[in-house]
């Protein structure tokens, strides 16, 4: 007999595979409550050995009935929910062999607060409050909505039927096939039948919602489904999912794997979005916009969210990680194709550029000693909970850019084409990826790719011109040298070099400590284009001789990989803060935005370095060395400025402002802050509130109530969060715990908060107090992501406060995250107990 004895690693245990569930759901929006019924079909193995009891999971349901059917007869059998594991346990009464079984449940649930499994979300306009009912089943939740194998390689196929009040909306994964209406006068909406998929992208939305006219796209009907109201927000993303659908068709060279798409903007959601094949849901400010309102930065972001979703209709959706420690390939992937896709949709925005910011995220996080391995065993929910970080989604990404650009576009391309169509409507491995593009590219790929996957952290890459050649070594980069050990990647390099007036870029496989090549000539950058996940040395000496001519050489993302390589070793304590500001007063004329954007990171970061006297000095340098591209720039976009451009100016008035401290640049934002142009008034509103009072907080408060589109609302929302008179920042912090701020919202305030210099210590206190109804209140997966800002509280007294609290506290579904956070502080501790006495002494000088 098989018993639940069988399962030693958490997983369910395999001896019977689900085919189909034919599924209804009846939900209550006033009571917040539903009832529902499935019936399963079933394959039970034929390992040669009779069940007395199937395993399935369910949680925080209510079972009524229980029948299973085979060889043709039904009987009502016994079962019991184990809570703690999450699993339904049937008796099936009579042993049963191999071959087919039906399985019958009839439960009922609650639409719960907690924004996963089948939850509220409201929405208030001038008629009062309205309910949603709608779902999040990743990573393990489609077992609160209904019985089911709650496991990614248990795909089946899906048809549900929703019953539903006659005046809401009802939106699943596939088009209606059918409606009726029952005797009680309610809507019967029969949807068709999904692809085999996985449960946690079946999805439900049901409420007083609207849904934009179909745009068909190669076939597929697009729609964007929104509150009332909200319909002159829709056309942008239409328009970039109509360009997603044919660029991910001819990239895959698959069609879209569903019958339609539904884009579903929900106003309460714990994630940014979800990918549920063909009924993606959304945070609103990711989805509706209007173009005219919203910075480059804001636009941006929603186009990169809808790509990245699309993107896993494929990978992801069609093609499904086994287990979920493969999940990182799924979003890591799709990280990477959204990026690609909205560097096609608008390849002025130079999105690969841009993409370097989040490649820096990584590189920080990998380089701390409490980094993970980008694969690592996943038993828990609370383990595949804590996979959705930095390193899973930009890591993850930027290695397989990496691989991309050391292979070739082309051929990369084509071993994806050959993995998704080897493998469609199943589930893979890792190694099954490595395999596809070893079989099309002839290339070590899994030699390659093991290091970088299975191992944390990346190197610091050395070059060396010498008499026989170029030397390169490696050994690994951490943010405290002490933690570094032996450890060694196959890292793919591409060099480009100048031999004789002759440029040529060069591919080298450092799979050693030390490699030496023939003599390639003048090498200009061991990170051609910047797209290598590695650090490359820069000492003080070179540093100092550091000449416009080579900066000249440099491309824009190779300039901002040399700015954030600076920074790394400055706060690593191999370069010193005097060091860096000089080099950073070298860029000051540099005119590309992603390298200002680093520039602000590493500037910024030094007013941590200084005492109470030197920092005004340090500020006022700061302000001098933006000084100049600020005036260039001025505050008035002209006809023809890039989107770039655009931003590059509200960055350098962030910098002026918000970091400089300038007090004619605080002053023009004032009058700035209804400025025709978004990206110059949300710049305008951040330093504003960085140097703000009562009647600006006042004024900022009242923009978010009156917002009416995402982004305004958001903008203003969080700039609460910025102003210096931590009593002010404590009131809006009071709105996260009654409900007038969103539990969405919540954490992000919060996290804001505690990077403020002035309210940082007060927002603590904030969050120790509490702490018990912050974790009641806020999502599960948003607390790890909450206390990132204590980051910032790099006094040691406070520190060490922090520590302790989270030692007593600790976020079983973040405990990775937590001690990176944890880390990140002690070595921001360090660096300033490091530099301030020489480096205060040097900026005053």
């Amino acid at each position: 007999m098989s018993t639940d004895e069988t399962v030693t690693d958490g997983r369910l245990p395999g001896n019977i595979v689900p085919t189909h569930y034919e599924l209804e759901l009846i939900p209550d929006l006033d009571e917040a409550r539903f009832s529902g019924s499935v019936v399963i079909d079933l394959e039970v193995s034929g390992s040669g050995e009779e069940l007395s009891e199937i395993i399935c999971n369910a949680a925080d349901l209510e079972i009524t009935e229980v029948r299973l059917t085979t060889a043709g007869r039904s009987e009502s059998t016994t079962f019991t929910l184990d809570a703690d594991a999450e699993r339904l346990r049937i008796a099936t009464g009579s042993p049963i062999g191999a071959g087919p079984a039906t399985l019958s449940i009839s439960f009922t649930g609650i639409l719960n607060d907690m924004l996963r499994g089948f939850y509220r979300s409201t929405y208030t306009d001038g008629d009062g409050t309205h309910v949603i009912a709608t779902t999040q089943f990743q990573s393990t939740d489609a077992r609160r909505t209904f019985p089911c194998w709650d496991e990614p390689d248990y795909k089946a196929t899906f048809s549900a039927t929703l019953v539903v009040d006659p005046d809401l909306l009802a939106v699943s994964n596939t088009g209606v096939e059918s409606e009726s209406l029952d005797d009680d006068g309610r809507r019967r909406v029969r949807f068709a039948r999904t692809i085999p998929m996985s449960t946690y992208l079946v999805a439900f939305v049901v409420g007083p919602l609207e849904a934009t006219e179909p745009t068909e796209v190669h076939g597929v009907p697009v729609r964007v489904v929104h509150r009332p109201g909200q319909a002159h927000l829709t056309a942008f993303a239409i328009d970039v999912a109509r360009h997603a659908i044919e660029y991910f068709e001819g990239y895959y060279d698959i069609p879209y794997p569903s019958d339609k798409l539904d884009l579903i903007a929900v106003p309460d959601f714990a994630f940014g979005a979800m990918e549920n094949l063909g009924c993606v849901t959304f945070r609103e400010v990711l989805l509706l916009v209007d173009p005219e309102r919203a910075s480059q930065p804001e636009l941006q972001r929603v186009a990169d969210v809808i790509n990245h979703e699309i993107a896993h209709m494929w990978f992801g959706d069609l093609v499904t990680m086994k287990w979920w420690e493969g999940i990182w390939l799924n979003e890591a992937f799709a990280t990477f194709m959204e990026t690609a896709c909205s560097d096609a949709y608008r390849p002025d925005w130079d999105v690969w550029t841009t993409f370097g910011r989040a490649r820096a995220a990584a590189l920080d996080i990998d380089s701390l000693r409490s980094t993970r391995p980008i694969e690592y065993p996943v038993i828990t929910p609370d383990d595949a909970e804590g996979m959705f970080d930095t390193l899973t989604y930009e890591k993850g990404a930027a290695v397989v850019r990496m691989l991309e650009q050391y292979l070739g576009a082309a051929p990369f391309r084509d071993g994806v084409r050959h993995y998704l169509r080897t493998h469609a409507y199943d589930n893979t491995e890792t190694r099954d990826l490595w395999s596809a593009l070893e079989h099309v590219t002839g290339e070590p790929v899994g030699a390659i790719m093991e290091s970088w996957i299975y191992q944390g952290g990346y190197p610091l890459v050395s070059v060396e011109e010498r008499p026989e050649g170029v030397r390169l070594t490696q050994a690994q980069f951490t943010l405290d040298p002490s933690v570094a050990d032996d450890r060694l990647w196959n890292t793919p390099i591409r060099l480009r070099t100048n031999l004789d007036g002759v440029a040529a870029t060069h591919r080298v496989l450092l799979d050693s400590p030390m490699l030496t090549n023939a003599n390639l000539g003048r090498v200009i950058t061991a990170n051609a284009d910047g797209v290598g996940f590695y650090r490359v040395e820069r000492n003080a000496a070179d540093l100092a001789s550091l000449s416009s001519d080579h900066i000249d050489d440099l491309t824009a993302p190779e300039r901002h990989g040399f700015i954030d390589d600076a920074w790394a070793l400055t706060r690593s304590g191999r370069l010193d803060a005097s060091s860096y500001t000089l080099i950073a007063e070298k860029f000051a004329s540099d005119a590309d935005l992603t390298v200002w954007q680093a520039l602000s990171v590493g500037l910024s970061g030094l007013t941590h370095l200084v005492d109470d006297i030197a920092e005004p000095i340090l500020r006022s340098r700061i302000a001098d060395t933006v000084r100049l591209r600020a005036a260039a720039l001025g505050t008035e976009p002209g006809l023809d400025d890039s989107d770039r451009k655009r931003e590059l100016r509200a960055t350098v008035i962030r910098l002026m402002g918000g970091v400089g401290n300038d007090p004619a640049t605080i002053a023009e934002c004032r009058q700035l802050l209804d400025h025709r142009d978004t990206t110059i008034s949300a710049a305008a509103l951040f330093v504003t509130a960085s140097h703000g009072d009562a009647d600006d907080f006042a004024r900022v408060h009242a923009a978010w109530l009156g917002a009416d589109d995402p982004q305004s609302e958001q903008r203003n929302l969080r700039s609460l969060a910025d102003f210096p008179d931590a009593e002010l920042v404590m009131s809006i912090l009071a709105e996260t715990l009654d409900g007038r701020v969103r539990s969405q919202d919540g954490p992000y305030l919060i996290r804001r908060a505690l990077t403020n210099r002035h309210a940082g210590v007060a927002t603590w206190s904030f969050v120790t107090e509490n702490w018990q109804k912050i974790n009641e209140l806020f999502p599960s997966n948003s607390i790890s992501r909450m206390l990132e800002g204590v980051v910032a509280l790099d006094h040691s007294g406070t520190a060490s406060e922090v520590a302790e609290f989270l030692e007593y506290n600790p976020i079983p579904q973040g405990e990775i995250q937590v001690a990176q956070h944890l880390e990140s502080l002690r070595i921001n501790v360090a660096a300033r107990e490091r530099e301030t006495g020489r480096f205060s002494k040097w900026i005053a000088s």
